[in-house]
């Protein structure tokens, strides 16, 4: 792509950002230390595919017109005073619904994510089946923000725990 063709905005995916500009991998390395999970080629080929900027700013903890400014200023383009960045919010106080006698079942999506699969389908897939009251726990070492945003989008409800500086434990029930 030319860069004609890539308007950096809070929709753009990472991957699509670091195939139109792979000189921004290090700025966003530089930014947010998280970032240098990038380098695994694994994470790259899977995650980045569908992470958006403005999922990539929520999983560092930045703001996402911040990040999408530095960015585009990196590259020429001009930075918007302000970005409609309103997305969903998560859930991070514990939920009246929530029970640990409840979680029916554990997926560690970093084992999923270190053998090259794709832990969305998985995830998907047993949320489908999850009976009425049931939770299933996620456990990552980055908040799991596309995941989050498309079962939120399937109407399923969601603690995110964090159980230290780089992991979290998601919870969805129905």
């Amino acid at each position: 792509m030319t860069m004609a063709t890539c308007i950096i905005t809070p929709k753009t995916t990472v991957a699509d950002l670091l195939t139109d500009y792979p000189q921004l991998e290090e700025l966003l390395i530089n930014t947010a230390p998280v970032f240098v999970k990038l380098k695994n080629p694994i994470l790259r080929r899977t995650i980045a595919r569908v992470t958006t900027i403005a999922q990539a700013a929520t999983i560092a903890n930045l703001p996402v017109d911040a990040l999408v400014n530095t960015l585009r200023k990196a590259v020429g383009q001009n930075a918007p005073e302000s970005l409609n960045v309103d997305g969903p919010s998560y859930q991070t106080q514990q939920p009246s619904w929530y029970d640990p006698a409840v979680v029916v079942d554990t997926i560690d999506i970093a084992a999923m994510l270190d053998k090259g699969e794709q832990p969305v389908h998985e995830v998907l897939a047993r949320l489908k089946y999850l009976a009425e009251g049931d939770i299933l726990a996620i456990k990552a070492g980055f908040l799991p923000a596309p995941l989050i945003d498309k079962t939120l989008s399937l109407r399923f409800k969601h603690w995110v725990k964090a159980d230290g500086k780089e992991a979290y434990t998601v919870y969805f029930t129905r």
